[in-house]
């Protein structure tokens, strides 16, 4: 039995033995849902950090650096960046004005059943989207990690989302913040461990360094990965840049399965807390991503990564070859950590909206005869989303890059969630009418943007984040990969008109002052519930 093959099982087992202590206590909907609102500051933001740095971070960033340099550092970038918009503007209030989802924010002041039931297939469209990415990531990552086996890239999908919703519909929110929380400790640790041994291979030189960044092989001729170009090139480079660049900053705040981790906490200061560990373990792993992606293009060479993998295999292979199969193994298996937890996290995120927002709140009016009911039906909905994530992931297959489509998942949550969320929380005016209507026509054209964007559509393969075959064979309609600069102004457009052509509201406007108080003093937050 090979050293990766033994590591994995171990892991496995880990993670299991977590399952099980978790779901002894996890009875009742609170500690399901949000752990009993018990996790600590520091648990918290070891936790997010566990969400946040996804298979796109690790496995994505790394090969959309070794294959296209400065361009693919910029994700790096927007993604480090984006975390300050979760800060700044929605952790604090949404745990106050919050229970267990974002529907409960809109429902406190508007009416909660049309908010409730367009939040609910946001928050599903958006998890879906984001769990394709993990698993395409972890069907590639483990059929590397057990090859010779006869294990192929479609089972290896199966098997790893199997595994993962398992966690989530035995252990709840609790037994997902501990994977988290392992997660993010065995990823700090391997993104330094692997950018010691990359500056070790250049004798702890900088000057080496980048100088051999400089001078990277590529196909038969020098190319300095160090200007840009690479990727974002006329003529609509800089506008795919920027819409980029807008998807990740905005997407962050509206991201599901990071919203629901602010609701595992007892106060509102401990909110605060976590957010600053989040941010300094976030930080210092994307400026690590430097040594991981630029290491495997100047040590590794951008053909031998394509012939063993693709784009998303590039840090497990660097680590192969700095530190050997054992090396290899341990980085694999904080990959796979890396999806499992992020996985974990969305699937909860997903079932927990739909059994809250939909179920108990629109179908049944809020009014369950058994808690226990909502738990169920958040169980059942956690192996439906799994089993859509992992026939997609097949229909996808390994050749798309986790971070690209990841980015995806960032312009739909910056379209339509994020809008109305703003304006909830700071237009007075704001209406029934214009959360519904600004959460559809943000969700409506970016996934409309998406499917006829160079993303979906036939195009020149080298263009489009090293994806090798497209699901339509023609001339893409919309220019840009990420149609975040057009879907995001679409969602905040849709959400002000419907607002505006809409009667004004004095029940909701009265009950915003309330929501203002508790979003900002958490008065109250212990029952928050909508009306």
């Amino acid at each position: 039995m090979s050293t990766p093959f033994v590591m994995f099982l171990v892991f496995i087992a880990i993670t299991a033995m977590i399952d099980y202590w978790a779901a002894k206590r996890s009875a009742g909907a609170s500690a399901y849902f949000a752990a009993g609102r018990r996790i600590a500051g520091w648990q918290n933001g070891l936790a997010v950090a566990g969400d946040y740095l996804s298979a796109a971070s690790f496995l994505g960033i790394a090969g959309m650096i070794a294959f296209q340099g400065y361009d693919g550092f910029l994700y790096s970038v927007g993604w480090l960046v984006a975390y300050l918009t979760v800060l700044l503007i929605v952790a604090e209030p949404l745990r106050n004005a919050g229970k267990y989802t974002m529907a409960d924010v809109l429902a406190y002041r508007l009416r909660p059943r049309p908010v409730r039931a367009m939040a609910a297939l946001s928050t599903l469209t958006v998890s879906t989207f984001y769990m394709i990415a993990q698993m395409v990531g972890a069907g590639t990552l483990v059929a590397l990690l057990l090859r010779g086996s006869g294990i192929t890239f479609n089972w290896a999908v199966v098997m790893v989302g199997v595994l993962m919703v398992s966690y989530v519909v035995f252990g709840g929110m609790l037994a997902t913040t501990w994977v988290q929380i392992i997660k993010a400790i065995l990823l700090m640790s391997g993104a330094i461990l692997m950018s010691i041994l990359v500056m070790a291979h250049f004798g702890f030189s900088f000057a080496n360094f980048f100088n051999a960044i400089a001078h990277v092989q590529d196909g038969g001729k020098v190319v300095n990965f160090l200007n840009p170009g690479l990727r974002y090139k006329p003529p609509y480079g800089a506008l795919d840049l920027i819409s980029l660049g807008l998807a990740l900053i905005f997407g962050a705040a509206g991201l599901p399965h990071i919203l629901v981790r602010f609701y595992t906490l007892p106060d509102a200061r401990t909110a605060r807390v976590s957010v600053v560990w989040a941010m300094v373990i976030i930080g210092s792993f994307y400026l690590m991503t430097t040594f991981l992606g630029f290491g495997a293009a100047t040590i590794l060479g951008k053909g031998f990564i394509a012939r063993n993998g693709g784009t998303n295999m590039s840090a497990p292979l660097l680590a192969q070859n700095l530190g050997g199969d054992i090396f290899f193994a341990f980085i694999s298996s904080i990959a796979f950590a890396t999806i499992l937890a992020v996985v974990a996290g969305l699937t909860i995120s997903a079932s927990t909206s739909f059994a809250h927002d939909f179920y108990a709140n629109v179908i049944r009016h809020g009014k369950l005869r058994n808690p226990q009911a909502e738990v169920k039906v958040a169980r059942i909905t956690a192996f439906v989303v799994g089993a859509a994530a992992i026939a997609i992931a097949i229909v996808l297959g390994p050749a798309f890059n986790v971070a690209f489509l990841v980015a995806l998942a960032f312009a739909v949550a910056a379209s339509a969630n994020l809008p109305v969320i703003v304006l909830s929380l700071f237009w007075k005016r704001f209406t029934t009418e214009g959360a519904v209507s600004g959460l559809a026509a943000g969700l409506i054209s970016s996934l409309a943007l998406i499917v006829v964007s160079p993303s979906i559509m036939g195009v020149d393969t080298p263009t489009v984040a090293g994806a090798a075959r497209h699901l339509i064979q023609m001339k893409p309609l919309f220019p840009l990969e990420n149609p975040g600069i057009i879907s995001i102004p679409v969602g905040f457009l849709g959400a002000i008109l419907g607002t505006l052509v809409s009667r004004q509201d004095p029940e909701a406007e009265a009950r915003y002052t309330e929501l203002v108080v508790r979003a900002v003093t958490g008065m109250g937050a212990e029952n928050a519930t909508a009306h």
